[in-house]
């Protein structure tokens, strides 16, 4: 997982050490520089490469907005304020998110992983097509054989000597999990002896729960915590 280098704008002590905290908690996310107000921001910008820029609106001088527009080439930009009379200002200067404190660290993880998502699909555009062929595989499931292609897949329970799969549609197959996991690539991870989880749907890890995009949530074992922490810190 690439790591995501930001920057924290805003004149706020409390309000930069709240966002430092957060930031603290998301293993790809580093702390480039924590700023009180746009001219340092814009220093920063001119010597470093930035991916994401938390920005407060009011600051002294020069507003967070008005930042935005000086600058020709910006990173992502997560807008981080106590004003939502700016929002539709912020989204037509193509903000990636738009936070009103206070905010959660749910809703501060849900705004980074659009930029993860953002960030994901760039990369996924400049791939050749040869490249871009999903992998599919071959299940048999009642009595048929269906074609599934492996990104469809959300996650995969124990059930016996039998597995469900749960992609757009649950299909039960013959077969163990240790077995299908064996033809799975290294997104999918086994968090539970039950459970084999594609990290690319992926929301949130709360406490010892995996969260879905789709809020389904799942047990993370004890015996795999450490697995599934040092996964997400190898990206």
């Amino acid at each position: 997982m690439k790591t995501i280098a930001c920057i924290i704008a805003d004149d706020e002590p409390i309000a930069r050490q709240i966002l430092e905290g957060y930031i603290k908690e998301i293993p790809y996310l580093k702390i480039t520089a924590s700023c009180k107000n746009a001219f340092e921001v814009m220093e920063v910008l001119q010597r470093e490469e930035i991916d994401l820029l938390f920005l407060d609106i009011n600051m002294p001088k020069l507003s967070g907005l008005s930042l935005l527009k000086t600058l020709r080439q910006k990173p992502n930009v997560i807008i981080t304020t106590a004003y939502p009379e700016y929002a539709v200002e912020g989204f037509e200067l193509e903000v990636v998110d738009y936070l009103l404190k206070p905010f959660s660290l749910e809703r501060f993880l849900q705004a980074v992983m659009k930029v993860r998502k953002k960030d994901t699909a760039l990369l996924q555009a400049t791939v050749a097509p040869a490249e871009q062929t999903d992998p599919v595989l071959f299940i048999k499931s009642d009595k048929k054989i269906i074609r599934l292609p492996m990104n469809t897949i959300r996650y995969v329970e124990a059930y016996g000597n039998y597995i469900k799969i749960y992609a757009p549609q649950m299909l039960l197959t013959a077969q163990t999990l240790t077995e299908f996991l064996e033809k799975l690539p290294s997104q999918y991870l086994r968090v539970h002896k039950s459970f084999v989880v594609n990290f690319d749907y992926l929301k949130l890890i709360d406490g010892n729960q995996i969260v879905l995009q789709d809020d389904t949530k799942l047990s993370i074992g004890k015996s795999y915590r450490k697995k599934v922490l040092e996964y997400i810190e190898s990206y």
